[in-house]
């Protein structure tokens, strides 16, 4: 059955999800109030990477020693505001709960791992038929680390990793530099994920979806969602300044800004900004061969169209807080000391330097299911660290949801109603 949806939101959750509603015979109407795959959007900046492997929630066991430390350090690889500590600390009791044990860990891990499985692949799949395959390249992530001994501390997440399927190839110092001749020698052991694959423009991207959905007969708005109107349980309109737009079902993949959305159901999500950074040093020195995550930098680098790009920190402080561009001077700092052969006396123009948020759930897993006020709304949001890797699945997901369809994979651990 044709059904008129409205998408809120057009980052790649969004893109996805509208192409895969047109692909089921659906009239789409996408709200978005910025420019799809503009900077003001998490897609835009993301580290690159469609990681099938990230399936390990942001906190692990013992993480709660940290927290002391996270207030004490504004320019840690997490840090948290103290003005903003009272507001958050909810949020960050779950955070912890949720990795407070390997079993734990686990489950997280099992839900997460069919969420991801072949996202390379679907996302080549949309890219394609957008005109912008050359966008998706999958030559594998690598996981770089002074020494086998780093890589051996980090030897729960690697067994999880283990456990739900993903394979990776051990690189010696040898393997590794013939690999990445421009790497500091100072790195001499690798884990290579050959499953995974990178974006080389995610912002190029989601413009280019968001276009061909438009191709397709959708309809994008500049607006953005201020609320629903809901006869019974029905949807019968999504409001917007500029009045209601009548429509069936609607899907709220607004990212940061859908827990307003989602409270107005009587769906109170503990949806939080991680703020992330990214610095893109243009016409590099250097053209790393495949993306990687330096074990003493916690960030992604990868070589991209704008130049090479790293990205990473977190950073809870809220949707209105201003930069603190230091973060993004770290992640440039780091870049610098993985390649011995970009030039220490970097002029300020050659590096843009980015700050999005990332929304973020306490458990590292997606809110995605129907809204309890109506199984017309479906949640499509809070994807953390995962939402470009995970984005197409996602819009997969919803088109089923919205259709009545069977998901293709296990939906209930990602329910809005764990959280009630």
């Amino acid at each position: 059955m044709s059904r008129h949806v409205v998408v809120i939101g057009a980052g790649i959750v969004g893109a996805a999800s509208a192409l895969e509603l047109l692909r089921d015979g659906h009239r789409v109407t996408i709200l978005e109030p910025g420019e799809p795959g503009g900077p003001q959007a998490a897609s835009y900046g993301n580290g690159c990477w469609l990681s099938v492997q990230s399936v390990i929630p942001p906190a692990g066991p013992g993480v709660w020693r940290k927290v002391p430390g996270y207030l004490r350090d504004p320019l840690g690889p997490l840090a948290i505001r103290w003005k903003y500590f009272p507001k958050v600390a909810p949020w960050l009791a779950r955070y912890l709960a949720a990795g407070w044990t390997e079993e734990r860990v686990l489950r997280v891990a099992r839900a997460m791992q069919p969420l991801l499985h072949d996202a390379p692949a679907l996302h080549r799949r949309l890219a394609e038929e957008s005109g912008v395959a050359d966008l998706i390249q999958q030559r594998g992530d690598i996981y770089i680390y002074p020494s086998r001994t780093e890589f051996e501390a980090e030897a729960m997440a690697w067994r999880i990793r283990r456990q739900v399927g993903i394979r990776w190839v051990e690189l010696s110092a040898e393997e590794l530099h013939q690999r990445e001749p421009d790497l500091s020698r100072r790195y001499g052991f690798g884990a290579l994920v050959e499953e995974g694959g990178h974006c080389t423009d995610p912002g190029a991207l989601v413009a280019a979806l968001v276009a061909q959905a438009q191709a397709q007969g959708a309809v994008l708005l500049r607006l953005p969602a201020t609320g629903f109107r809901i006869d019974g349980n029905r949807l019968t309109a999504v409001g917007t300044p500029s009045g209601e737009i009548a429509c069936d079902a609607a899907v709220i993949s607004a990212g940061a800004h859908s827990r307003r959305l989602a409270a107005a159901l009587g769906d109170h999500v503990p949806l939080e900004t991680e703020r992330g950074y990214h610095a893109v040093l243009r016409d590099p020195e250097v053209a790393p061969r495949y993306p990687l995550m330096p074990s003493d930098g916690k960030m992604a680098i990868t070589l991209t169209r704008g130049g090479l790009r790293c990205a990473g920190q977190v950073e809870i402080a809220g949707l209105d807080a201003a930069p603190d561009w230091r973060r993004a001077e770290i992640l440039r700092d780091h870049l610098l000391k993985s390649f011995p052969g970009l030039p220490r006396d970097l002029p300020a123009e050659r590096v843009e330097v980015w700050m999005g948020h990332r929304p973020s759930t306490p458990d590292g897993m997606p809110c995605l299911g129907p809204s309890r006020r109506s199984p017309d709304v479906i949640h499509a949001f809070g994807h953390g660290h995962v939402g470009l890797v995970a984005g197409p699945r996602t819009g997969r997901l919803v088109a089923q949801m919205v259709g009545g369809r069977a998901p293709e994979i296990p939906v209930a651990p990602f329910s809005p109603a764990r959280f009630r």
